[in-house]
C-alpha cells in the first residue's frame, strides 16, 4: 500500500490514522471513518480499491452525493493513472451503457455514482452479476452523515443504502464523513448496518483555521470589511439562510467590485452548474472569486485554496458550523471561518424547528443542537476548545489537555463579560405585566423601548408607559439587551409565536430566571470596529508556516502557475488536479535539473511525472 501512495499519488507517507485505515479495509474488514475535511478521506478509500482491484477482487464502488465532485474525483485519478469512471445523470444513454460494459468486463477500479442510481434496480442488477463472479472489491459511502436524521444534512436516499450489506454481505464497505457526533454515529451504525466495523475517529481540529463570531449590526457592511481587511482578491465562501438574501449579498458585493456569484436550488441547474465551475477553477493569484450561496453548495467540494468561509445567518448546529467552515484552507494554510449572528437569527431558526411536522423527540433533539451552537456563539472562552468538546475531543495539540488555542477571536482578544442576570429578570417582568394589563403580546423591539423608556405612539397606545418596569434599563444598550433576550430563547426561558408576529411568550422556564435562580452571563457587546486591520494579520497572504521564497523562485511559481492553467484548461479539470499550490511551490524552491529530483517533490505520483515531467522541467529552466 506504501508503493501504491509513493508511485500512484506521490506521497512518501500516510497522515493520522490513514495507514491503519488503509490497511484494515485492504484486508476485507468494515469501516466507520470520521476525518475532518482536507484529511485525506479520499485516500482511505482509493487506496484499498486499488490494492484489491490489483490483487483480483475487481472494482470498488463509492456512493457520492454531487456530480460536480464525482467529474473531479475522476478526473484526478485519471492524472494519476487509475482506470475510474461515474455514472450519472449527466451522461446520454449510450455513454452510460459503454461504461456498463466495461464495469462488467473488469476494466474499471473505481466507480462513483449516487445513491439513488446505486439502489435502483437495473444498478443491482449489475452489481448482482459482479459479486457472482467476485468481482467486486469494495462500497465506500462517502458524506455518511447524510443517512442520520440528526445530522445537517439528512437525505432519506442514503438509508436504503442498507441493501448493500443484505444483498452483498461479503463485500466490505466504508462509510465515511467529515462531521457526526455521538448521535449521528450511532443513527449511521444503525442505517448502515455496521455494527461490527472499526470506528476511526481522528482528530477535529482544523489547527490552520481562526474563528471568528461576532453580533450582527450591519451584517452585509460587517461582511464587506472583513474582506477587504483581510481577503482581498482571496476565494472565498459565504453562506446565507435564504435564497432572496443570497442574491442581494452577491450583487451588493459585485456592485463593491468584488467578484461574487449566487448558488441556491431556485437558479437553473446549467446556471449553478456554471457557477460552481467558474468557481472550483478560480485562481487566487488571477483574482479569486467568491460564491454567495445557501448550505445547497459546497458538500464535497475538493478546492483547495478557499481562504475564508463566511456565515451571514447562524446554521442550524455545530455540525453544519463546522462542515461548511471546514470547506476553508484544504490546502494546510492558514484561512479565517467568520460568522455575523442576531436575535433575529436565534428566533428563526427556532420558529423553523417548532414548525416542523418533526416528531417532539426530534424537535428537542434539534434545539439541544440549536442551544449548542448558540453557546459557542455567545462563549468568552476558547472557540477551538469549545467545538473540539461537542465532538468529544479535548484540545490537546501537543498531547498536554489546553484550555485556549491562542488562534481564535475569545484567545487573541478576550471579551469583556458582564452579568445579565437582572436585565433578563426585568425584561421577564415586562413581558408578565404587559400580558397581565392587555392579555397581548408584543415582538423584542416594543419590549426594549419599554424598558428603555423610550416613549413612542405604540407605548402610549397601549399605556405601556405606566407599567413599573418602564425605563429600568435605560443605562442598556440594544445590543446588550438583544443578548439577553437571545439567551432566553436559547434556554426555552422565553418562546418566540412564529404565527403571531414573533411576539414574545413566557415559558414554565421563565420562572427560574424570575426568581434569580438562573444567572445570566453574557459577552460584552462592543460596536464594530471601522479601522482596516494591519497587513501583517492578513491571514491568508503571508503563511509563516511556508518556507520563504527568494525573488527566482517566486517567478519560477508564477510560471509554474501560468503553465498549470493551460494545462487545466485543456483537460477541463480544476487547477489543482493538475498539480496543488503545495506541489508547485516545492518545485520552485527545488529548481530541479532532473525527472528524478522531480519525482522526489510530494504530489508527483508516477504517471503524473510521465505526462508532465519534461514540461515542467522546460518551464523551470526557461523561467528567468
Amino acid at each position: 500500500m506504501k508503493r501504491i501512495l509513493r508511485e500512484v499519488f506521490g506521497y512518501d507517507a500516510f497522515r493520522g490514522p490513514q495507514e491503519a485505515i488503509v490497511s484494515h479495509v485492504i484486508a476485507g474488514g468494515d469501516a466507520l471513518v470520521l476525518m475532518p475535511t482536507g484529511g485525506g478521506k479520499s485516500l482511505c478509500f482509493q487506496i484499498p480499491a486499488i490494492a484489491r482491484s490489483q490483487a483480483g477482487h475487481g472494482v470498488a464502488v463509492v456512493v457520492s452525493p454531487l456530480i460536480a465532485l464525482m467529474h473531479d474525483q475522476v478526473g484526478a485519478l485519471h492524472e494519476a493513472g487509475v482506470a475510474a469512471e461515474f455514472l450519472n445523470s449527466s451522461q446520454s444513454f449510450e455513454e452510460a451503457a459503454a461504461i456498463e460494459q466495461r464495469l462488467l468486463r473488469g476494466e474499471i477500479t473505481l466507480l462513483y455514482a449516487a445513491p439513488e442510481r446505486v439502489t435502483s434496480p437495473r444498478f443491482l442488477a449489475l452489481m448482482d452479476s459482479l459479486y457472482s463472479r467476485g468481482k467486486l472489491s469494495l462500497f465506500a459511502i462517502d458524506e455518511a452523515h447524510c443517512v442520520s436524521q440528526w445530522g445537517h444534512d439528512f437525505r432519506p436516499e442514503y438509508q436504503l443504502l442498507s441493501v448493500l450489506h443484505e444483498r452483498y454481505p461479503t463485500v466490505p464497505r466504508m462509510a465515511l464523513t467529515a462531521t457526526a457526533d455521538s448521535l449521528t454515529r450511532a443513527d449511521i451504525v444503525q442505517g448502515l448496518q455496521l455494527e461490527n466495523a472499526a470506528q476511526f475517529v481522528s482528530s477535529f481540529d482544523r489547527s490552520n483555521i481562526h474563528y471568528k463570531i461576532v453580533e450582527k449590526q450591519e451584517a452585509v457592511s460587517q461582511l464587506l470589511r472583513f474582506i477587504s481587511d483581510t481577503h482581498e482578491g482571496d476565494c472565498g465562501i459565504v453562506y446565507c439562510q435564504s435564497r432572496k438574501r443570497v442574491e442581494e449579498v452577491a450583487e451588493r458585493l459585485n456592485k463593491e467590485g468584488i467578484r461574487a456569484m449566487p448558488y441556491h436550488a431556485g437558479l437553473p441547474a446549467d446556471v449553478r452548474l456554471a457557477n460552481q465551475d467558474k468557481f472550483l477553477r478560480a485562481d487566487s493569484d488571477q483574482g479569486g472569486w467568491i460564491m454567495v450561496a445557501t448550505i445547497a453548495f459546497g458538500m464535497g467540494i475538493d478546492k483547495p485554496d478557499v481562504r475564508f468561509v463566511a456565515h451571514l445567518d447562524m446554521p442550524k448546529n455545530i455540525e453544519g458550523y463546522y462542515q461548511e467552515t471546514g470547506r476553508a484552507g484544504r490546502d494546510g494554510a492558514l484561512s479565517n471561518a467568520w460568522m455575523c449572528y442576531g436575535l433575529q437569527d436565534v428566533v428563526n431558526q427556532r420558529r423553523m424547528i417548532d414548525e416542523s411536522p418533526a416528531h417532539d423527540d426530534f424537535k428537542r433533539v434539534m434545539r439541544g443542537k440549536l442551544d449548542a451552537l448558540l453557546g459557542l456563539a455567545e462563549a468568552t472562552d476558547c472557540r477551538r476548545v469549545r467545538l473540539l468538546a461537542y465532538f468529544d475531543e479535548t484540545y490537546a495539540p501537543d498531547g498536554q489537555a489546553r484550555l485556549t488555542c491562542g488562534a481564535c477571536d475569545n484567545c487573541m482578544s478576550p471579551p469583556d463579560i458582564w452579568d445579565g442576570t437582572e436585565v433578563a429578570r426585568k425584561l421577564l417582568s415586562t413581558i408578565y405585566r404587559v400580558e397581565q394589563q392587555s392579555s397581548l403580546h408584543f415582538g423584542a423591539g416594543h419590549l426594549m423601548d419599554i424598558v428603555r423608556g423610550k416613549a413612542t405612539d405604540r407605548t402610549a397606545q397601549y399605556g405601556h408607559e405606566r407599567i413599573s418596569t418602564f425605563g429600568l434599563c435605560a443605562e442598556n444598550s440594544e445590543l446588550q439587551l438583544r443578548a439577553v433576550l437571545r439567551q432566553l430563547i436559547a434556554t426555552d426561558a422565553l418562546c418566540v409565536d412564529a404565527e403571531s408576529f414573533n411576539t414574545l411568550h413566557l415559558t414554565t422556564g421563565s420562572r427560574a430566571v424570575l426568581k434569580g435562580e438562573v444567572p445570566v452571563l453574557l459577552r460584552q457587546s462592543v460596536k464594530p470596529v471601522r479601522a482596516r486591520t494591519p497587513s501583517g494579520a492578513r491571514l491568508a497572504k503571508d503563511d509563516a508556516s511556508q518556507s520563504p521564497m527568494d525573488m527566482a523562485s517566486q517567478e519560477r511559481l508564477v510560471s509554474l502557475k501560468a503553465w498549470r492553467a493551460e494545462v487545466a484548461s485543456h483537460h477541463n479539470l480544476p487547477a489543482f488536479v493538475i498539480f496543488h499550490d503545495s506541489t508547485l511551490r516545492s518545485i520552485a524552491l527545488l529548481n530541479p535539473t532532473s525527472t528524478s529530483e522531480l519525482s522526489s517533490v510530494s504530489g508527483i505520483g508516477a504517471k503524473k511525472l510521465e505526462a508532465y515531467g519534461e514540461e515542467v522541467l522546460r518551464v523551470v529552466k526557461t523561467t528567468l
